[in-house]
């Protein structure tokens, strides 16, 4: 995956939304790649500008936001320089998203068989019985059980769970090059949320497809990312490959989002919570948006912006306790288990493996 050519790259965006009480900079030099056939998540609380990063690459923006500076190269295109027109054929054929909530994705008064097919007989020309036909084979995909019976139903007819499948069947019928996945389980109880992360994955081998995923909880994504971008207050502030962020991440914000994530070893009788809020996006602070928040900062951090480190080739962070003069911290209890764990699984793992290979090389 490492080696994967870019299929998206966006670099250096900045969206801004004019507003009666001055202009809100949702997004701050927002750069990433997404590769081939891998999962990108992008993380952060509410209002870290997670959802309109991937509004501006489909097109989707408000009438009050106005791009600043960035692009988005998808195709050797720039989708931002892209006429209306031209973005209506690529959503949907190249570009698809499933959204938050499926009832309001669904037409109420459209039966769902129709709704399935109408990407392939809109985009592609496709004839309606022909698409009919490739409705039923993604209904049977996604796991709806009596395809054929169902597929004249309405989508009230249907549970939750059930409506988030034929959302992402709608998506997947054209089999896209890049899928948006915007918090796509939030609606979902637990159970449910696990089968249709299950099907993504199935699907996405199926058609080779690359998904951005957007969550606030990192618990959602933490078996199904290839990559994680985090971020806050319009940037991303730490990225690097899934074991990077999970095992030894760098940045205080990823700590608390961390420790605010319950696992099979906790035992403590609450979670911790990041304290105060995400500042206001009129008037960005000075240095480091998070140092308000940060138990941790430094001085340096009401004062100047921190630049991204590199924790290894594929792992950066933008904080100013990786630089070489900053005093040494160490992250909270929970972060340094989390890490001795994962130390001692791989360690486990490297040593079967000689095991294995000397029992071998012994039966030769």
């Amino acid at each position: 995956m490492e080696n994967a050519k870019n299929i998206l790259e966006v670099r250096n965006l900045e969206i801004n939304f004019n507003t009666y009480a001055g202009t809100v900079r949702a997004i701050r030099n927002v750069s990433f790649d997404l590769r081939r056939g891998e999962t990108l998540a992008i993380v952060g609380e509410s209002g870290s500008g997670k959802s309109v990063t991937t509004r501006a690459i489909m097109g989707l923006l408000a009438n009050n936001a106005v791009v600043a500076n960035g692009t988005i190269e998808y195709d050797g295109k720039d989708l931002l320089k892209q006429s209306n027109r031209q973005m209506e054929k690529i959503r949907s054929v190249d570009i698809a998203e499933i959204f938050q909530d499926p009832m309001t994705s669904l037409d109420p008064t459209m039966k769902i068989g129709k709704q399935i097919a109408e990407p392939l007989i809109v985009h592609k020309g496709v004839k309606p019985d022909k698409a009919r036909e490739a409705a039923l084979k993604m209904m049977e995909a996604v796991g709806i059980t009596n395809a054929q019976e169902r597929i004249n139903d309405y989508p009230h007819q249907f549970s939750g769970g059930m409506r988030q499948r034929i959302v992402i069947a709608i998506a997947l019928i054209n089999h896209p090059d890049i899928l948006i996945a915007d918090e796509p389980t939030t609606a979902l109880d637990v159970t449910i949320q696990a089968q249709i992360l299950n099907l993504m994955r199935r699907l996405q081998n199926m058609i080779n497809t690359s998904i951005i995923f957007i969550t606030h909880d990192l618990g959602v994504v933490a078996g199904m990312a290839d990559r994680v971008a985090v971020m806050y207050a319009g940037k991303i502030v730490e990225y690097g490959k899934a074991d990077e962020i999970f095992y030894n991440p760098k940045h205080p914000y990823t700590w608390g989002l961390l420790e605010s994530m319950p696992t099979l070893d906790t035992d403590a009788e609450y979670l911790p919570s990041i304290p105060g809020t995400p500042p206001d996006l009129l008037n960005p602070p000075v240095g480091d948006a998070f140092a308000p928040r940060n138990k941790y900062a430094l001085e340096v951090d009401l004062k100047a912006e921190p630049p991204f480190f590199e924790v290894s080739p594929t792992h950066f962070a933008a904080t100013w306790l990786l630089d070489p003069r900053a005093p040494q911290i160490n992250p909270p209890e929970i972060i340094v288990q989390r890490q001795q764990k994962y130390e001692n699984e791989r360690q486990q793992l490297i040593n079967a493996d000689r095991l294995n290979h000397h029992s071998a090389e012994e039966d030769l």
